[in-house]
């Protein structure tokens, strides 16, 4: 993940359990959902996931999604 891409809206999250392409296109898809013009950014191999919109509304996709997401 660009460390440079943050910015003070952006929420970050560990997904631990997103461990393939697979699970990274179901976080995407659930962040779309909610957040359709959000820029997401996801680094498979640490589990993290950046996303620019509210952080609640995004935890509760990914959640929604079957993940457990823990911000950081």
């Amino acid at each position: 993940m660009n460390e440079n891409i943050i910015t003070p809206t952006a929420a970050r999250f560990h997904v631990p359990d997103m461990t393939c392409g697979h699970c990274e296109k179901s976080v995407r898809g659930a962040l779309a959902q909610v957040l359709p013009d959000a820029a997401v950014t996801v680094d498979l191999p640490t589990h993290m996931v950046q996303v620019a919109g509210d952080a609640e509304t995004a935890r509760a996709a990914l959640e929604g999604a079957g993940f457990t997401p823990t911000v950081v």
